[in-house]
């Protein structure tokens, strides 16, 4: 039983550790609460595994459970819903900030956060639309020497 939990905790902290050094803010969340679990659990554990066994210490009790990583665990439990709350607030702001949710800095650093970045996007068709001819086109009604960009009639 403690080899089952003590693989669960590894494959927990591996696999957190991995999704907090993503480039995406999402993958960064869910690795950070899984490194909040894979601590509760190593927490928990610490109390030794007893099964069916009262949390408080009685006259007729053969044996208990230390409620002092209990306790540990909610309490970690709580600070962590409330730090995973603050992460995503703070992923949010940034993405409404920058327009993509890359984690590193966004410009000529990291060429691939310009290439989604849907504030720029609006930026470039603009610039693609400004670029194409506004006049008529050639052969259409109206598009004799008069029609043509930058000529005087």
């Amino acid at each position: 039983m403690e080899f089952l939990v003590a693989s669960a905790i590894g494959a927990m902290t591996t696999a957190g550790v991995y999704m907090v050094l993503r480039a995406r803010t999402f993958p960064v969340v869910l690795g950070l609460s899984l490194l909040t679990y894979a601590t509760n659990l190593f927490l928990f554990a610490t109390g030794r595994l007893a099964v069916n066994q009262p949390p408080v210490i009685g006259a007729d009790a053969t044996g208990y459970a230390d409620p002092l990583p209990q306790a540990l665990v909610l309490t970690a439990i709580v600070i962590s819903f409330g730090m995973t709350a603050v992460v995503v607030v703070m992923a949010v702001r940034a993405y409404l900030e920058t327009g993509n949710d890359h984690v590193d800095l966004t410009g000529e650093s990291a060429p691939e956060a310009q290439e989604d970045d849907w504030k720029q996007l609006g930026h470039k068709q603009a610039a693609l639309e400004a670029a194409q001819p506004t006049g008529p086109a050639p052969g259409a009604p109206g598009a004799g020497v008069a029609g043509a960009v930058g000529e005087r009639a």
